[in-house]
């Protein structure tokens, strides 16, 4: 059978001496990651290439227009929809910006947190956030590329390349 997942952004916004990122703590009611806090980004629209995604969802997000990026890879989540289906999101580190930062977007409220907290696991985050989230911020410059199937709402495992 052909995998068609759902095609995603995912982008970790950095502080210019790179000690803090950006997160959305989502609060929207009826939300599969209410409580969590995560990256921002969403789904790549009909039409649209990932740049012009991860643009339009972190304007749309934090109201900031990119002008610096690092790929840092891709995450495959089978059955990770909440009606199991399946996604696909590209990774980024963003480093550079231009505009302000709003403080309260539709599906939650963006704050600076410290990288280290984010990686410790002390914010509450999705279970598998934990595998992929040290490729992210370390400081190997090849992309990864994992594999996280899920089943009812959990990890079930985790494969990871670099190339």
């Amino acid at each position: 059978m052909p995998y068609t997942p759902i095609l995603a952004t995912l982008a970790y916004i950095v502080s210019p001496d790179k000690t803090q990122v950006l997160l959305i703590h989502r609060t929207r009611t009826g939300d599969a990651a209410y409580g969590k806090y995560n990256g921002l980004g969403g789904k790549i629209e009909r039409g649209e290439n990932v740049g012009d995604s991860l643009r339009r969802e972190l304007l749309e997000e934090a109201g900031i227009t990119v002008t610096e990026t690092t790929f840092r890879g891709t995450v495959s989540w089978p059955g990770f929809g909440k009606n199991g289906e399946d996604w696909l999101s590209f990774i980024f580190v963003v480093t550079a910006w231009e505009g302000e930062i709003i403080p309260v977007a539709d599906e939650g409220t963006l704050s600076w947190q410290p990288v280290t907290r984010l990686l410790s696991g002390e914010l509450p985050l999705w279970s598998g956030d934990k595998h992929f989230l040290p490729l992210v911020f370390d400081a190997d410059p090849r992309p990864f590329h994992g594999v996280m199937p899920y089943a009812n709402g959990e990890p079930v495992s985790w494969s990871v390349t670099r190339l």
